[in-house]
């Protein structure tokens, strides 16, 4: 009886998954000729940057300087921070910003004391200076229109939604030497099969992973997919542990969380107890502008202090003209929920935000596997440390992307014969009746995550989610095997095994370092390395 094969076959020069500024930003820097595909797992608009709201660190004030915005960095990073990177990343950004204004990206304004236009730039944890450009609190936003309707004029690019990726596909499928990356396959939502295609590069520009836990700024595509994959395929991952947690998401019973930014910090907003007392000063000399792993222990430690399910954020003593010029979006926000933030403070928790470890890559975004490309959140450049600073993530993302662009368009591809390569085979699989396990599993791991591998962790804590993890990996496993694939089964096998990596890479860490807080190492090791775990060398 004949295999029963699904989806469609393509064949593209660049397959590029994820539609996020690091996805974009690497599909207009290739050349013309190439010819690409974007894979996207609802529609462009559903990574982490069209609701970044903070913006973007650059040096572009006189009295700032390139050398200051290095070492905030590696202050942030808590000694961690590969300081050749940082130095890579800083030194590209005003030429990066200027990319971004021919691109058509409005940046906010202010007029100078001299009557001269110039760039508002703010302040937010741990710069020392006003280096953060913005486009008021909708950052990403603009920068994800803007590159959005760009890309829309390349004929050369052809956008997948509602397509998600299962695994790239390396050489030794066919028996190659040396091994080198050659495709996807990806799960076409709408038809429901599964598609391949067979690249000569593919870029992993999938965002985090902090849809692991059960509380998150982001949407929910974070869902740790480039990492999961690059992990399977046989790529290296370091410093999963360093997980930033943002300070400030509105709490509220009807809304999914909301990122407040730290913008509003910047600008005079204070934290303080339900009872409106502030505890910031008690934590660090910088207060409320320190960097985002104090601030985030800080509240988890007064919540547990005084039994509070939330703090408050306040910038109600600022003119209410200011705050709604400047966090129009958050304002209107919080509106919707009958807040008005110019009177009232704001309820907020922190939830998880950024995932600081992932693959890793070199200056050129290049994995440990040729052809295979890792960009923006979902690698591990050695940028952000122990802890990313404020405003770094956008300025690596797009840095990377424009690296890896060049670096593609230097490289001559390995010739692959098409009809070679297998498309997927449902033949030993049915239809789930049984989707009730998924949906469990989703809420068990979340929690777990949330109450074990949080912002403080115990090895106690770490050890029992191992044992939970490995357990719910093999049921998922099972389910795998045996059953068709959809989005949700997809996307929980990549957060359990990235999870699994978190896990591993905290035990590993036996001290206190930046965003990695565990009770039985509350030092620093007198020893500074990076967490690398080796497929090959695992456990």
């Amino acid at each position: 009886m004949p295999a029963k094969i699904s989806g469609t076959r393509h064949k593209v020069d660049v397959l590029i998954i994820g539609s996020g500024a690091a996805g974009m930003t690497l599909a207009l820097n290739l050349p013309g000729i190439s010819n690409i595909a974007m894979l996207c797992k609802e529609n462009s608009n559903d990574g982490s940057t069209y609701y970044a709201q903070g913006g973007m660190a650059a040096v572009l004030d006189e009295y700032d300087s390139m050398e200051s915005h290095i070492e905030d960095t590696l202050i942030a990073g808590a000694g961690l921070c590969h300081r050749d990177v940082v130095q890579f990343v800083v030194e590209q950004s005003p030429n990066l910003i200027d990319w971004l204004i021919t691109m058509g990206t409005n940046f906010d304004r202010r007029v100078s004391s001299s009557g001269k236009s110039e760039f508002h730039l703010t302040q937010e944890g741990g710069h020392s200076h006003r280096r953060v450009i913005h486009a008021a609190d909708a950052t990403g936003r603009e920068i994800s229109n803007r590159l959005g309707s760009a890309l829309s004029k390349r004929s050369n690019c052809t956008i997948y939604t509602n397509h998600i990726a299962i695994d790239v596909i390396t050489s030794d499928t066919l028996g190659g030497s040396p091994k080198h990356c050659i495709g996807a396959y990806a799960l076409n939502m709408e038809t429901r099969k599964v598609d391949l295609f067979q690249a000569d590069y593919v870029v992993l520009a999938t965002g985090g992973a902090s849809k692991v836990y059960l509380y998150t700024s982001n949407p929910d595509t974070a869902s740790g997919d480039g990492i999961a994959m690059a992990w399977r395929a046989g790529c290296r991952v370091a410093n999963l542990e360093f997980n930033q947690f943002h300070p400030t998401c509105l709490f509220h019973p009807t809304a999914r969380s909301f990122l407040i930014s730290e913008a509003l910090r910047g600008e005079g907003a204070r934290l303080c107890l339900p009872d409106g007392t502030p505890f910031m000063h008690n934590f660090h000399d910088e207060a409320e502008l320190a960097p985002r792993d104090i601030v985030a222990r800080a509240i988890d430690h007064e919540m547990k202090r005084v039994g509070c399910d939330f703090v408050l954020l306040d910038i109600s003593h600022k003119p209410a003209a200011f705050t709604k010029k400047h966090f129009p979006n958050i304002y209107s926000k919080c509106l919707e929920f009958d807040l008005d933030i110019t009177q009232e403070p704001i309820p907020i928790v922190p939830a998880a935000h950024y995932t600081c470890g992932g693959v890793m890559t070199d200056l050129n975004g290049r994995t440990d596997i040729k052809g295979l490309y890792a960009i923006g959140e979902t690698s591990f450049t050695g940028l952000h440390g122990a802890n990313r600073m404020a405003s770094n993530s956008l300025l690596e993302c797009m840095v990377f992307a424009r690296s890896a662009a060049a670096d593609i368009a230097t490289q001559t591809a390995p010739v692959v014969n098409m009809k070679s390569l297998p498309s997927w085979d449902e033949s030993q699989v049915t239809a789930s009746q049984e989707d009730v396990i998924l949906s469990h599993n989703w809420e068990e791991l979340r929690r777990l995550m949330w109450d074990y591998v949080g912002i403080v962790r115990s090895n106690r804590r770490l050890q029992r989610a191992r044992r939970r993890i490995h357990l719910l990996q093999q049921e998922i496993s099972d389910y795998y095997r045996y059953f068709r694939v959809n989005s949700d089964l997809i996307e929980l096998r990549n957060l359990t095994q990235v999870a699994e990596l978190i896990v591993h890479s905290a035990l590993k860490r036996q001290e206190s370092r930046g965003l990695h807080f565990n009770q039985d190492y509350p030092e620093l090791a007198p020893d500074i390395h990076d967490t690398i775990l080796e497929p090959l060398n695992y456990r």
